[in-house]
């Protein structure tokens, strides 16, 4: 196992919602973390330039940035005078952006973290996998996916702002993101560890939403369940769900490490008391904040 005492740390955020003024105060009081590196597990902001001056400041304050696209960052730009890069090519443009701000994306090679665990490398692995709406009750139907959750509360605006295009739908588009990914995952090494970091969850069970409960058919796809096994995950980075928590199932900790909205979390604490430390091997410390859960199981 790593020393707790040695080495550089990982750490990881999502979820920063930088139109928020509150939230980019907050992020340019964050310290210099030296070489450490750092995850953004998407939903930095849906316009371009706020995107661009968050990388571009942590590149500043971290050694290593591994950034994955959120929703809320594919959304379609539709200000006056805006250009309204849709779908695939809205998130290529972010890939290039994050790229240029010296940032890892789901585009680039996986990164070796620097500390073997247990004899064994361990790669950081951004992935982009989207959702296929199948976190749904068996018995609903696609195509009245929508009345149901009226029924409950509004549909999410994914339906509106996140366009698919070129896939005829968001779950091509989805299926087709994890086809590509788990052809890149198969092809570590076979004794490599993994930290996967996407921003919608890769298990439906790890899903604890009461406010909005039919949200979940736009919160990940059940082809991702078992990933943490057949990869060998050590850890697994997600956010998307506003709900901070870490979960141990079949020895791999899964981390929801989302910031959110202002009214989410407490200012008074500065952002950087949100950061999760998520370093390979690393004892896990659990956050004095009681939405942070851990419970070991069996999937």
């Amino acid at each position: 196992m790593t020393d707790a005492g040695s080495g550089r740390r990982l750490w990881a955020i999502s979820d920063l919602h930088l139109a928020s003024e509150v939230n980019r105060a907050a992020l340019r009081e964050l310290p210099d973390h030296g070489d450490d590196w750092l995850i953004l597990a998407g939903d930095i902001a849906e316009r371009e330039e706020l995107f661009v001056e968050a990388l571009e400041l942590l590149s500043g304050r971290f050694g290593t940035i591994v950034w994955v696209p959120g929703n809320h960052d594919l959304w379609t730009d539709r200000r006056p005078g805006a250009v309204s890069r849709r779908g695939e090519a809205r998130y290529l443009h972010l890939v290039e952006l994050a790229r240029s701000a010296g940032a890892v994306t789901p585009e680039d090679p996986y990164s070796r973290w620097p500390e073997d665990l247990d004899g064994a490398p361990v790669f950081i692995a951004p992935l982009f996998l989207l959702y296929d709406y199948s976190f749904r009750p068996e018995g609903i139907a696609l195509e009245n996916l929508k009345d149901w959750v009226r029924q409950k509360h509004a549909v999410p605006a994914d339906e509106l702002l996140l366009d698919p295009a070129p896939y005829d739908s968001r779950a091509d588009w989805c299926a087709a993101r994890c086809e590509e990914t788990e052809t890149r995952l198969a092809a570590l090494p076979a004794d490599a560890r993994t930290v996967l970091v996407n921003h919608w969850p890769l298990r439906e069970d790890l899903i604890r939403i009461p406010r909005v409960p039919r949200f979940s058919p736009w919160c990940g796809t059940r082809r991702t369940h078992d990933w943490h096994r057949r990869f060998r995950s050590v850890e697994v980075i997600t956010g998307h769900l506003h709900t901070r928590r870490t979960d141990v199932i079949d020895g791999t900790r899964f981390h929801e490490v989302s910031l959110g909205y202002p009214r989410q979390w407490e200012q008074s604490r500065g952002m950087a008391d949100y950061l999760k430390d998520v370093t390979p091997g690393r004892e896990l410390v659990v956050s004095r904040e009681s939405r942070y859960d851990v419970r070991g199981a069996q999937s």
